[in-house]
């Protein structure tokens, strides 16, 4: 299995790129292919997977965080690495992990090739993972790991008191514009939280 590779960009197409590495020239597919250019020195996290028509294809990505997603995406039932790729072409690893913290399906069906059903399955299917991932530490996201937390706590907390996923969306969304760059105590996040919904029902 390759995990990891060093080379330099050979040339960049569409959907993947080829990196030359001690003379051999690698085909892999990476979602942001837009952040490559050729004669380029890069360190790539890799997967290959094996597709039953093409054998096997080597999808790559520039931090662990972005490969550790791109695996839980594609363990939910049904969800190839097309729909993985997809994803994560069109939006970052913490806005993937933020929308699913939140259970926003309404967002994640924006995503080309995913409708509303599809989107239910991914969030059901990953939602808790990602919760769990998020309290032990070993998802490390982009912005800090407290941010994270504090969201899923404050989703648990309207969750248990009833409020649909809806609801719970679009108030985890004004706090975090309301509170951006902020340091809020929980009790206090969650007081604004029940005073916009009790505003806003």
């Amino acid at each position: 299995m390759i995990n990891y590779l060093i080379g330099k960009v050979k040339s960049v197409n569409d959907k993947s790129l080829t990196l030359l590495v001690n003379d051999f020239g690698f085909e892999i597919f990476t979602p942001q292919i837009q952040n490559f250019s050729a004669e380029k020195d890069i360190e790539l996290f890799t997967y290959m997977h094996w597709n039953q028509e093409n054998g096997p294809v080597l999808y790559g990505f520039e931090t662990e965080l972005e490969k550790t997603i791109f695996l839980l995406i594609i363990d939910c039932p049904k969800i190839g690495p097309s729909i993985a790729m997809n994803i994560l072409s069109q939006m970052s690893t913490s806005e993937f992990i933020q929308i699913i913290s939140q259970q926003d399906e309404k967002a994640l069906s924006k995503i080309n090739g995913i409708g509303e059903k599809k989107a239910e399955q991914i969030i059901v299917a990953l939602k808790h993972k990602i919760a769990k991932l998020i309290s032990t530490g070993k998802l490390k996201p982009e912005e800090s790991q407290t941010d994270f937390t504090q969201w899923q706590n404050i989703t648990d907390v309207l969750t248990s008191l009833n409020y649909s996923k809806q609801e719970i969306a679009k108030t985890i969304k004004f706090l975090s514009e309301k509170h951006a760059g902020q340091n809020i105590a929980l009790d206090q996040l969650i007081r604004s939280a029940l005073n916009f919904l009790s505003n806003n029902i």
